[in-house]
This record gives C-alpha cells, sequence and structure tokens, in this order.
C-alpha cells in the first residue's frame, strides 16, 4: 500500500484525464466527488414546508434531546436548513449555544449532526447546519463550495441562533470538522460575537487545493491546474451547467493511502453513508477548487485572540499538519489536544475517542454566565 502522505501534484485534466482527476482526488483530500443529474438537482428552492422532520441521521436520535429542523438564510440570500437540538431539562433560563459545521463535503445528518446532538445532551443549544449549495440548503448550481460563502454561512448560524429566546446570545460557540474547521477559525476571526471555537481534525481547505497534501504541489503543477480550470469554464458556460469530477469513496484498491481506504469506510458503507452527502459516491463541481486557491482562510487566525481556540486532532491523522501549524499561527489562549492512536475519520463518528468531555469543560468555561 502507498504511504498516506506519498501524494503526487495535480495532472492534465484534458491532456491526461485519468491521472488528473486521481491527481485532484489526492489534492483535496478524497473530499470531491463527480455526482448524478439527478442528484444535483434534488434540491433547489428551499422551503420550511418541504422539509422533513422525519429523522433519516446516520447516528441514533437520543432521547435526551429536543430535534428540530429550521431554515434560515445567510447574507448572500442562500436558504440554508440545519438542525436544532435543545436539552430536554433546558429549564426557562437562556443557555449557551453552539453551532457546528463539517466535514468538508459532508451533510448535517452525519459527523456534524452527532457532535451537535451529544454537546446538546450536556446542557448547550446547538445547530448543526448544510452549507450553501449541499444537502437540503439552497444554492444553484449544486454541490459547490466557496470559501467565502461558506465562511459566511457560520456567522448567518449565528444570527439565527442568537435570535432564538432560549439563547443567551452572548454566550455563542463554534465547532468545525473537517475542512469546516478551517472555515470555522476563519469565520470567528472576523465574527467577534462568538466567544470560543473547536476545531476537530480540522483541514485548511485553501491550503490543501492550493498547494496540495504537504505543500508538495510545484508552481508549475499550480499554474497548470489553474489552466485547465479557467478552460473548463468555457466548457461550462457553453452548455449552461458545471460538469463534476468524478465520484469519490465509490471504490478503493488495495494499494489506495490509507487516507482514502478511511475516507471510504466512512461515507461509503452504513456507518457514514448518507444519499445527500458530496462525499457518499457524489460530487463537486471540476471548478470548485478555483475559489480556494488562492484565498488562504487562516491569514487572519490570530485575530480569534483573545478568544480561546481548541484543536483536537488524531495522532495518526493524515491531516494532523494542519491543525500543528494552524495552532502555531493561533495566538493565546489556545489549545492543541492530540488523541493517541486516532485517525483523521475516528474523530467523525467515534464517541469513546472523540474527547467530549474535553469539550464540555472547554465551553463550560469559555461559555459560562
Amino acid at each position: 500500500m502507498k504511504d498516506q502522505n506519498d501524494t503526487t501534484a495535480v495532472a492534465a485534466y484534458q491532456d491526461k484525464p485519468d491521472a488528473g482527476r486521481r491527481n485532484m482526488l489526492k489534492m483535496t483530500g478524497a473530499s470531491v466527488a463527480a455526482v448524478s443529474v439527478a442528484s444535483i438537482l434534488t434540491v433547489s428552492n428551499v422551503s420550511a414546508q418541504s422539509i422533513s422532520n422525519e429523522w433519516d441521521k446516520v447516528f441514533p436520535q437520543s432521547d435526551k434531546v429536543d430535534h428540530e429542523k429550521i431554515t434560515f438564510k445567510n447574507r448572500y440570500g442562500i436558504t440554508l436548513v440545519a438542525d436544532l437540538y435543545l436539552p430536554k431539562n433546558r429549564g426557562n433560563g437562556r443557555l449557551p449555544a453552539i453551532v457546528v459545521g463539517g466535514p468538508f463535503g459532508a451533510v448535517k445528518e452525519q459527523s456534524s449532526g452527532l457532535y451537535a446532538q451529544t454537546m446538546a445532551e450536556r446542557g448547550f443549544i446547538t445547530l448543526a447546519f448544510d452549507p450553501s449549495y449541499t444537502g437540503e440548503s439552497s444554492g444553484e448550481p449544486r454541490n459547490i463550495a466557496s470559501p467565502d460563502i461558506n465562511t459566511e454561512d457560520f456567522s448567518a448560524a449565528v444570527d439565527f441562533i442568537g435570535l432564538r429566546p432560549e439563547v443567551d446570545r452572548e454566550r455563542i460557540g463554534v465547532i468545525g470538522v473537517c475542512g469546516w474547521g478551517g472555515m470555522a477559525l476563519n469565520a470567528v476571526a472576523s465574527d467577534k460575537r462568538v466567544k470560543a471555537v473547536v476545531a476537530s481534525t480540522m483541514y485548511d481547505m485553501t491550503r490543501v487545493m492550493s498547494k496540495g497534501y504537504n505543500d508538495s504541489v510545484t508552481l508549475e503543477q499550480r499554474t497548470q491546474a489553474l489552466e485547465q480550470m479557467s478552460r473548463q469554464r468555457w466548457v461550462d458556460a457553453e452548455k449552461g451547467t458545471p460538469a463534476y469530477q468524478p465520484a469519490y469513496n465509490a471504490a478503493v484498491t488495495a494499494d489506495s493511502p490509507q487516507f482514502m481506504i478511511d475516507y471510504h469506510d466512512y461515507y461509503s458503507t452504513p456507518r457514514g453513508y448518507h444519499k445527500r452527502a458530496v462525499n457518499s459516491g457524489n460530487a463537486w463541481s471540476q471548478t470548485t477548487p478555483l475559489s480556494f486557491m488562492n484565498m488562504p482562510i487562516l491569514t487572519y487566525i490570530a485575530e480569534i485572540s483573545p478568544r480561546p481556540v481548541l484543536f483536537i486532532h488524531g495522532e495518526k491523522a493524515h491531516s494532523l499538519y494542519f491543525a500543528q501549524t494552524a495552532y502555531a499561527a493561533a495566538a493565546e489562549p489556545k489549545e492543541l489536544v492530540i488523541i493517541p492512536g486516532a485517525s483523521h475519520t475516528d474523530l467523525y463518528d467515534k464517541v469513546d475517542i472523540i474527547p467530549f468531555d474535553k469539550l464540555q469543560s472547554f465551553f463550560d468555561q469559555h461559555l459560562s454566565a
């Protein structure tokens, strides 16, 4: 099996389509995938009436928490769909709240929902949302990502939850998982309403898309990738619809990097599969990386201070270096907790590994009345 860090850079899509697609898979952390026309068009215009409260999560529903499906709009007018979790024994006072997003290419029925429900069991009002253009949220074309719009999604969730009568708006925190860990840090750097932030098993998506794993992409390779995606825009414009990348996490082979095997084990098996998730055999558009390749989202991470940042990462995660360098760039107060023996995806859903006691104590301390 290949070493999990032995990745190659982006190659030509048009000249060498198979190699190019494989390399972009590696470059984006197995988070970009192809999608059928039917699933691309699953959600367009969203209304509260069209959203079902049926429980369709990949984790069991808690009897300690009330669940409510809600909608709200971000600053760009895109309607986001989210799950709101409230402790059953919440009393009459206003409680602290936590907004949860991620992983990149996932939906609220997966990891972010599990984090949100678990933290609601521990006394917080929580919200897990589908980012713009994905899941049940609106926006067309489907399955598009943007570092700007997806950062805004966090702040829009803070807008919404801060207006709930059960919430103390001066005690709001954020959790970002995987690629949304980086988005969360970017959002909190500018959104001064948020009092504390956790980045769990984080990716900096702008870094991995622009530089490849371990910053291995050369200027020549980066230029070639941008040339190919720039020309793909003409193809998309002529057709009036974007082309999508090959299906991610649909299959792995014996020589696949371990992290790709781990992604497949989560997104493409009953453990974590969800039909609306980009990573569960669906896809981002071929040009989605364009907006990430020239916009480093952690430039202002030090401006989160004096509010606290908690990084949580697995010792065996291929992505650990993202958390380590982000931690080094962040200002105090900050903490990096490395979970012994844990892989990247272990922190998606393994409740015996995710340090929920640490998450609770962190937010209890920093969202105190």
